[in-house]
């Protein structure tokens, strides 16, 4: 025996973001337990384009679990079944033979629908733009060693800054919340020295960004955290929550 799978999928097939979608039933048969998911899909597709049909859409990159591309819902998890790992990452391994596996896109109505499983997240780049950066100016490029800060506070923004921008807290939140994402970019910057002279305009900017972008409220139930690839803490939204309220009740030099 060889060992390798047969699967039954699930996909989500929709032309266009105002096109009705619909599920479609593919089999995928001889699939090997060490494939990655999105190579079981690229063998799919080959199929499909052998067949003279369109192929399964999706978003995909780096496929090492950094750039945050491959944004699938599978069997109703942002990502797949296994924690901390994004769906680049996710082997067919996890998956037992004769299953149904169903592959759906982010559903938020600030992600629009490109095709298939392509979903439009330019969203988070003009949340970043509007104050994820430092833009005063800092000087030269100094030694490691020449400004102290303390290893937990520097720890503490370095897990905030590993955030990918998939968009799963997005996905995994009822209310299709960004405040996971936007927390973590403000985090980044809020802990460091040179953060500090544009912290209060860029919470703002970004929280302002965020809501005219149309996600969701917070309510705290923490699925965002528990679907993260990278496991960025609800911690980063109550910082964020502290600085955004500290400036609406203070003028920018005040605080």
């Amino acid at each position: 025996m060889s060992g390798n799978m047969n699967l039954t999928l699930k996909v989500w097939r929709q032309k266009n973001e105002s096109s009705k979608g619909q599920f479609v039933t593919y089999k995928a048969g001889d699939v090997s337990p060490d494939m990655s998911f999105l190579e079981m899909l690229d063998v799919v597709n080959e199929g499909l384009v052998k067949k003279g049909d369109e192929p399964i859409h999706f978003d995909h990159d780096c496929r090492e679990g950094i750039c945050g591309s491959c944004s699938l819902h599978i069997n109703g998890r942002p990502h797949g079944p296994k924690h901390g790992v994004a769906t680049c990452q996710l082997h067919m391994r996890s998956f037992e033979d004769g299953q149904t596996v169903v592959i759906e896109p982010w559903r938020a109505s600030a992600f629009p629908i490109i095709k298939d499983l392509a979903t439009n997240r330019s969203a988070f780049e003009r949340i970043q733009r509007a104050g994820g950066y430092v833009s005063v100016n800092t000087g030269g490029v100094p030694d490691a060693n020449e400004i102290a800060i303390p290893k937990v506070i520097a720890d503490e923004a370095f897990s905030s800054a590993t955030c990918i921008g998939c968009g799963a807290c997005v996905a995994a939140c009822k209310n299709a919340s960004a405040m996971l994402f936007v927390s973590a970019k403000v985090s980044q910057l809020a802990l460091l020295p040179q953060g500090q002279p544009e912290r209060y305009r860029r919470v703002q900017a970004m929280v302002a960004q965020m809501d005219e972008e149309g996600f969701g409220s917070c309510t705290n139930t923490g699925a965002c955290e528990a679907e993260c690839p990278v496991g960025i803490s609800l911690t980063n939204i109550a910082r964020m929550n502290r600085d955004y309220f500290t400036a609406k009740l203070f003028k920018e030099d005040e605080v």
